[in-house]
């Protein structure tokens, strides 16, 4: 029989769909959730998927757990990790413990089980803001938050397992998701469910830095591409479109779908540190298209109709707090 893959962070945004469109693919998915006392899987509870997966709920800080969690799988998608930048300012400690420590004691399991693939997810936060562009993968890292310093670091340490132990690993570089599931902490949920909830005003931080929006169907079949292919071990590989738009644009775009005249109120919570704004990402994604031929196929415009769609509707509009900020 097949080995299963692991996907740790499985209950998440990514994580979830990720497990969904490998299951799709044909493969045996191993879903990782982080344990709680509520017993829920997070986005895989309402998934028509559940019963095709094996669940396993634990902590990747703990490497006792993450040895049981490795054990008999073939392949392993880590995307488990804390991923909000503002929360990341408040407790950096939170995201060593789980980036980099919970990211190690994969690697060690991993290891130790002989695995035939490690992907580790990484971030185009760790770029900075582009000091050239399109981005690949040779521009400097950049640590403008403790959050993109934690990816720079557990990105590193699953590179050393390659180099030291010649463990096959993968570093997947995506540029920014978004789609149905987002964390509304995410500029493009929180300008729609700011708008769907019937707001007359909508709180958004700076306008100007561009992005490089990637729906998230593109990210996963990006990541998948990936999956066991000898030219991308040892590789650091960006997920992009090769194409930006800034905040403000996305906003008018959004408005435009949704038909909404909603007026922009600038909210200085939302405004990172001076020096941690990162002010401009594009991916360059030739690497990709070079070693696994995949390349983006959603539009910005029809990615946004989609998620738009999604967060409409009122059951999973209900899941959000539209009035308040979500660090």
């Amino acid at each position: 029989m097949q080995r299963p893959i692991l996907v740790t962070g499985a209950d998440g945004f990514i994580g979830s769909h990720l497990a969904e469109q490998l299951i799709k693919a044909g493969y045996p998915v191993r879903a990782m959730t982080l344990y709680n006392s509520f017993n829920s899987w997070g986005w895989l509870d309402n998934s028509i998927y559940i019963h095709d997966m094996e669940i396993i709920s634990g902590d990747i800080r703990d490497p006792f757990f993450c040895q049981q969690a490795v054990k008999g799988c073939s392949s392993v998608f880590n995307l488990a990790a804390l991923i909000a930048i503002p929360y990341s300012y408040q407790a950096p400690a939170s995201y060593v413990a789980t980036n980099i420590e919970g990211t190690v004691n994969l690697l060690q399991a991993a290891r130790s089980e002989e695995t035939e693939h490690f992907i580790q997810t990484s971030t185009s936060e760790v770029y900075g803001t582009a000091r050239y562009t399109p981005i690949d993968e040779e521009h400097p890292l950049q640590p403008q938050s403790p959050y993109s310093a934690s990816k720079i670091s557990s990105d590193s340490m699953a590179l050393s397992y390659y180099n030291s132990f010649s463990l096959p690993v993968t570093i997947a570089r995506p540029f920014n998701t978004y789609g149905p599931r987002q964390s509304a902490r995410a500029v493009i949920p929180t300008i729609i469910t700011q708008i769907a909830a019937g707001q007359k005003t909508i709180q958004l931080g700076d306008l100007s830095p561009t992005r490089d929006f990637n729906f998230v169907e593109d990210t996963c079949n990006g990541l998948i591409s990936l999956l066991g292919k000898e030219q991308t071990i040892g590789e650091v590989i960006n997920i992009g479109s090769n194409t930006e738009i800034s905040i403000l644009d996305t906003v008018q775009k959004i408005r435009n779908i949704m038909k909404s005249d909603v007026d922009i109120i600038h909210d200085s919570n939302r405004i990172r540190p001076e020096k941690s704004e990162v002010h401009r990402l594009v991916c360059d994604n030739r690497k990709m298209l070079r070693l696994t031929g995949y390349k983006h196929k959603v539009s910005l415009e029809e990615g946004l109709r989609k998620t738009i769609e999604w967060f409409s509707h009122p059951e999973n509009l209900s899941r959000y707090k539209a009035d308040r900020y979500n660090v």
